[in-house]
């Protein structure tokens, strides 16, 4: 996550859509006032990511985060009062809910908040991969989806207490990776040669096939089952 007080924006990490790619780019051009947090990768200049906050407000206006059928909100939340203790005011994939809490009203309503999301067809493929190498693991793709710790990303974005709200200005497609983040770069005037050639975790994912190709269908079934918000919210297709 990283809060660019020098180009005005608020960048939301998701899971699987070049983002940590995409962090280690943008702490390159953050000033020294920005708040960066870190990644394991390391090299993101990390700064400025600890410090008090009051939790109280997040912990009354949430309180019903923590009901198991908000299980995919549960999943990605950190605990409020525990982040005081720790001083640990923002982090890796905190949500757009707790940074709105975490922030002043004049930074949420006047800085730029984007974040990225990708087909959840091929986002599971490439989280499969990433969970295997992540673990250590030599589990099937069958285990994996069994296991029901998926690369949701809606949580992030979108308000606890109603799902269908996006509270970000704009969620962009890793589709369209380059053209959307001309036109975000524009936006913020951040320079950009209309390529991020910062490419982190591509090594990770060994299957190369299309996943229309990879995928059968009972995994499109159940794919598209678990990501149906998402969906949803983007119109994705199978195809």
């Amino acid at each position: 996550m990283i809060i660019s007080h020098k180009y005005k924006f608020i960048f939301i990490k998701k899971r699987k859509p070049a983002a940590t790619s995409l962090e280690l780019f943008l702490s390159q051009i953050c000033g020294e006032e920005d708040i960066v947090t870190p990644i394991k990768e390391g090299g993101n200049n990390r700064r400025n990511y600890q410090g008090l906050f009051n939790p109280l407000p997040e912990v009354i206006k949430y309180a019903n985060v923590a009901n198991p059928k908000n299980y995919h909100y549960r999943l990605y939340s950190s605990n409020s009062i525990k982040d005081y203790f720790k001083t640990r005011k923002f982090y890796n994939h905190i949500p757009a809910y707790q940074v709105k809490e975490r922030v002043s009203e004049n930074i949420w309503q006047n800085y730029y908040k984007f974040c990225f999301d990708r087909n959840p067809w091929d986002k599971t493929i490439s989280h499969y991969y990433f969970m295997k190498t992540d673990k250590n693991e030599n589990v099937s793709f069958d285990n994996y989806l069994s296991q029901n710790y998926l690369a949701w990303n809606y949580p992030l974005y979108t308000n606890p207490l109603n799902s269908n709200e996006i509270i970000v200005d704009y969620v962009a497609k890793y589709e369209n990776l380059n053209q959307e983040l001309s036109q975000i770069f524009d936006k913020l005037a951040i320079p950009f040669n209309g390529k991020l050639n910062i490419r982190l975790k591509s090594h990770i994912r060994k299957e190369k096939r299309p996943y229309q190709e990879f995928l059968l269908d009972k995994h499109c079934d159940f794919i598209e089952k678990e990501f149906s918000q998402e969906i949803k919210l983007h119109n994705y297709t199978f195809n």
